[in-house]
């Protein structure tokens, strides 16, 4: 009987072990991609940001680098900033980077995304977001 108990320790300690790498795993994977050295959009300060917003459309990624819904997002990004361009801008603000500009607009949770029209809001996303949707969007600001 205590031999029994004993493999059925070890059968429990192995379902354990494989549960953690597989968790160390998925976060692994959850951090690569996203946005990277070869984004095509890159973050910007708060005066550029200001700038950027102050006329037309413009689409603006809340994101950090260690969000991996963030790192999803951003070839999504990419992709709506290169069939997007006749509807308006696209720029990424790394929240950690410029918290006063995540604050003024109550970032709260990231990725967000929002489209401004002459600096003012015209709509808002929380969470990943499709770039059809974000195209569309893009195009009814304008």
């Amino acid at each position: 009987m205590a031999r029994s108990m004993g493999w059925l320790y070890f059968g429990e300690m192995k379902y354990l072990l494989a549960l953690l790498l597989c968790t160390v795993l998925f976060i692994a994977a959850g951090c690569s991609g996203g946005d990277s050295p070869n984004s095509d959009t890159g973050s910007v300060s708060t005066e550029q940001f200001n700038k950027e917003i102050a006329a037309g459309v413009v689409l603006v990624d809340f994101w950090a680098p260690w969000c991996p819904p963030c790192r999803r997002q951003g070839p999504i990004v990419d992709d709506v900033a290169e069939k997007a361009k006749a509807y308006g801008k696209v720029i990424k603000l790394n929240v950690d980077d410029e918290p006063a500009v995540a604050s003024k607009y109550g970032i709260r949770s990231i990725p967000t995304l929002i489209i401004f029209k002459d600096g003012e809001i015209q709509k808002q996303f929380q969470g990943l977001t499709d770039a059809s949707t974000l195209i569309a969007a893009m195009k009814a600001a304008g």
